[in-house]
């Protein structure tokens, strides 16, 4: 048996892992077409895919090796930073409403 890749998406609740016989040269988005993720979740044709190798991001024209893993991210429903963001200004929030009864 040859070399192989893997592309991998998660949904919380299904996943999906396909693996692939490795072709020297090939991209990401190569190994993303064939691997036929993309016809079994019709989210993801619908918007651009941000794609990554073991958790660092990289662009669909990254030339893989054997064994590399390729993973394609969900969007977020809110930005990590806008997040953070909300939780800080609801504590200030409650310490202030909670000096002023206090």
């Amino acid at each position: 048996m040859g070399e192989r890749i893997e592309v991998a998406y998660a949904l919380p609740e299904r996943q999906r892992v396909v693996e692939l016989e490795f072709a020297e040269g090939m991209t990401a988005a190569h190994a993303v077409r064939r691997s036929g993720i993309c016809s079994e979740f019709p989210e993801l044709a619908a918007r651009a895919l941000t794609l990554g190798v073991y958790g660092e991001v990289v662009a669909e024209t990254h030339v893989l090796r054997p064994g590399d893993r390729v993973e394609i991210y969900r969007e977020l429903a809110v930005d990590p930073r806008d997040a953070r963001r909300s939780r800080a200004a609801e504590e200030r929030s409650l310490r202030t409403r909670a000096g002023a009864t206090g």
